[in-house]
């Protein structure tokens, strides 16, 4: 009997001495800096970003988070790099916390998620990096390069749905989509250089992108902007009804008539919000359909906004993984498609910016592209 207190003592003696060293050896390597001890490539890699880029993701989001108040709690900063390590691979918590640059226990990797979702959530942070143009010069910025690159005039954006998965909840029925998974389905609206301008992830996967869209307050935005007599307007695919603010492809359109090639013109420049979602999940694999999201889908939504604010400060920042596609490498569609012949006495030709108009009847009926 005695023998097995002594060996119930000593075990327990053992068992203690392991979990002090485990904790630390985690406070050292916090404390030394051993991720960014690494060299710039295997940092990029591990976390997607640049050390440049994150030391200035620290200075805007370690205002906005809790001040550590023991020297032994977890400091802003590794908080923050182990968000971008869940972020750039979507692993358990529990594998996020074991890696070399920030070993930490599964619980103290749950609450600095959740610490970094609330900082890059928030009003100053979301607003200032997601942005719908409010102005007449803003929207003219973004109308000119979508003609310089797509040779269509007057578009502010390219609007399209991605589902994100996520592990079945309570209310199950509302995010069940069409795919048959769990999921939010998000609206993201993009510009030609593939920045987020709006993203909407408050809705299930079971919503269709359409009922989405008529919920979403730049419809009502883009409206005005048409009684007003600014021509702006979205391009999105047939799932979209064709409206003066939403501008859709044409169903079944004759071979060699105006009407197949202004589809092929759209369809080649809604394109544009495709290759966005592609670099947005490529970057941050959280959101990939295979790494199912184990959250609530309030907290979910947090997490896909804060994949797309660190998009759009890593697109503007220029900064391109090697996997991604350039950005720059969308060809125009007017250099391959061929010349368009005179139909119903109008001459189909690209004239200036200024000087054309598209008239597109809401029914897809005595649809024309008249350029004056």
């Amino acid at each position: 009997m005695a023998r097995l207190v002594l060996q119930s003592v000593i075990l327990s003696d053992v068992y203690r001495k392991d979990l002090r060293e485990t904790r630390n050896f985690r406070r050292i390597a916090r404390y030394a800096d051993k991720a960014l001890a690494q060299s710039d490539d295997e940092f990029k890699r591990n976390y997607r970003v640049t050390k440049t880029f994150f030391h200035g993701l620290c200075q805007e989001l370690v205002p906005l988070m809790q001040t550590p108040k023991r020297r032994s709690d977890i400091s802003t900063k590794y908080k923050i790099l182990v968000a971008l390590s869940f972020f750039a691979t979507g692993s358990y918590q529990r594998l996020v916390g074991s890696s070399l640059g920030t070993p930490m226990s599964q619980q103290s990797v749950s609450r600095a998620l959740r610490d970094v979702f609330a900082a890059l959530n928030s009003p100053s942070v979301l607003h200032k990096h997601i942005k719908f143009p409010q102005t007449e010069q803003e929207r003219n910025v973004i109308k000119r390069k979508f003609y310089e690159k797509f040779s269509i005039p007057g578009v502010i954006g390219c609007i399209d749905g991605t589902h994100v998965a996520i592990l079945r909840p309570a209310e199950n029925e509302r995010y069940f989509n069409r795919k048959h998974f769990h999921s939010r389905n998000v609206l993201i609206i993009c510009d030609s250089d593939l920045n987020i301008l709006s993203v909407d992830a408050s809705f299930g996967g079971a919503s269709h992108d359409s009922f989405i869209w008529n919920q979403h307050p730049i419809k009502d935005h883009l409206t005005q902007l048409i009684n007003a007599g600014e021509s702006a307007y979205l391009l999105g695919d047939s799932g979209y009804a064709q409206r003066e603010y939403m501008m859709t492809p044409i169903v079944d359109a004759a071979a060699g008539s105006p009407e197949e090639h202004y589809t092929k013109m759209h369809v080649t420049a809604r394109n544009t919000v495709e290759h966005t979602i592609g670099v947005l999940k490529n970057r941050w694999r959280c959101l990939l359909g295979h790494r199912v999201l184990h959250y609530h889908p309030v907290v979910a939504a947090k997490n896909i906004n804060a994949c797309c604010v660190l998009h759009n400060m890593c697109n503007r920042a220029h900064l391109i993984m090697e996997d991604d596609e350039n950005p720059n490498n969308i060809n125009r569609p007017s250099d391959a498609e061929p010349a368009l012949q005179e139909r119903a006495g109008a001459s189909i030709e690209l004239q200036s910016f200024y000087r054309v108009t598209i008239y597109i009847d809401l029914k897809y009926k005595d649809t024309s592209i008249i350029f004056n």
